[in-house]
């Protein structure tokens, strides 16, 4: 049975089809085999309807709708101009500027792929003009883009809560700290490399300039206060941040900025509903899918068939962490998460291991697989965006996904990483 199923899986995936079919396809499969035919379909109608249904999963199209409001608008620019004036000058400032750009609209937007588009578009043309080589540029845009699924608010995250049922407040507060070093990594890496190839500084900004760039991006600041603010101070859920970040994107942009029109508007919110749709639809499939495995007991088989019962809580996460890296270098990652989340949570919860710290991991390494070849999504996205060819776009990428993974070892032999923040907020 499982042989049938993944390589019907397979083979769609290898004709081109988008992931939701070939999950759908195995979870029927899956049903007329172990249920003996389609009388049973209505079964698998409930578990998809049935993995949508969490009300947590609300805050994934509004966090993707505050996104897409404020990628259209000012407040992506503003928080990019506030950073050039601070780090600008300095060797590789431009380089470093493009990383923190990053980390402050991931803290906006949760998207990986929003943060190449949204930071990567205005920077990408500043970059080359300044002496970078284009092969840098491209993989440090899109190896950034993954501290965006780390600062709170994560999508990943939120499928990950909702599946394994952890805390998304913690999991919020936890990606945190390696977010903030794996910027660390990238500014020092970067520093390195304008050194090395005698990249020229930018000129260096007046306090005048920098404190009118400050109170440009005052507003787009906020968005950062409340989701962090809000969660960590018991004002906001995951899901109510989420509706403010909304309502707040919606009045900067067409009250404050005034650069949103309601035409505008309209087409943002259509946007919003494809992709949410989609994501919905993976969401839906992946639990049918889950529940198919889970019955023929397909995740006892293959990690009984690597003898992970006898590993202790350091080899659980470092087959975790292979396993949920190297999916994603081929599959999406919320397909991913929702494939391998259910395999491993019995094993997780057997050693004992803190599911927060867990998702925090599993984060990171889906991230890493989202930016690593050979079919990692945010590669992809590059291509579309910057219209270069696949070579030179991961050209460039081995330096940063070895920091990437160095920041992953580290998480596992060193949690207080990502749990003295979530300690801290939630009194542990």
């Amino acid at each position: 049975m499982a042989i049938a199923i993944f390589s019907v899986m397979i083979l769609l995936l290898l004709l081109g089809f988008p992931m939701m079919v070939p999950l759908i396809a195995g979870s029927l499969i899956g049903f007329i085999g172990l249920f003996g035919g389609v009388g049973q379909l209505d079964t698998m109608v409930q578990q998809i309807l049935g993995g949508i249904q969490p009300a947590s999963l609300i805050a994934v199209p509004m966090f993707i709708f505050a996104a897409d409001i404020m990628t259209r608008g000012q407040s992506a620019n503003r928080l990019i101009d506030l950073v050039m004036t601070f780090v600008g000058h300095l060797k590789g400032g431009l380089a470093v500027s493009t990383a923190t750009a990053c980390t402050l609209f991931g803290a906006v937007s949760g998207s990986t792929q929003a943060t190449v588009v949204a930071v990567g578009g205005p920077l990408r043309p500043r970059m080359l003009k300044a002496g970078y080589k284009d092969s840098f540029v491209l993989a440090l845009i899109v190896n950034s883009s993954d501290i965006a699924f780390l600062i709170p608010p994560s999508i990943g995250m939120i499928i990950y809560g909702v599946v394994s049922g952890t805390s998304i407040s913690e999991l919020f507060i936890a990606g945190i700290g390696p977010g903030l070093l794996i910027l660390f990594m990238f500014s020092v890496y970067s520093y390195i490399y304008a050194i090395r190839e005698n990249v020229p500084t930018e000129p260096k900004s007046t306090w005048a300039e920098r404190g009118a760039a400050i109170r440009r991006a005052l507003w787009p600041l906020g968005f950062p206060v409340i989701i962090v603010g809000g969660i960590y101070g018991g004002i906001f859920s995951p899901t109510e941040a989420a509706a403010a970040c909304v309502l707040y994107a919606l009045l900067l942009e067409m009250v404050v900025f005034r650069e949103m029109t309601v035409k505008q508007l309209y087409s943002t919110a259509k946007s919003t509903g494809l992709i949410t749709a989609v994501v919905f639809i993976l969401v839906g499939a992946g639990a049918a899918f889950s529940y198919v495995i889970s019955f023929a007991q397909i995740p006892q088989q293959v990690l009984g068939a690597i003898g992970i019962d006898e590993m202790g809580a350091y080899g659980v996460l470092f087959v975790i962490s292979i396993a949920f890296f190297v999916g994603c270098m081929f599959v999406d990652p919320i397909v991913v998460i929702l494939i391998f989340v259910p395999i491993f949570a019995p094993v997780v919860q057997s050693v004992g291991l803190d599911p927060v710290l867990v998702g925090t991991i599993i984060t990171l390494q889906v991230a890493i697989g989202s930016a690593t070849p050979p079919f990692g999504c945010d590669i992809f996205t590059a291509i579309a965006v910057f219209k270069r060819p696949y070579v030179e776009v991961v050209r460039g990428t081995p330096p940063f996904i070895f920091m990437l993974l160095t920041v992953a070892v580290l998480l596992i032999f060193f949690p207080q990483i990502a749990l003295f923040l979530r300690d801290l907020a939630f009194g542990k």
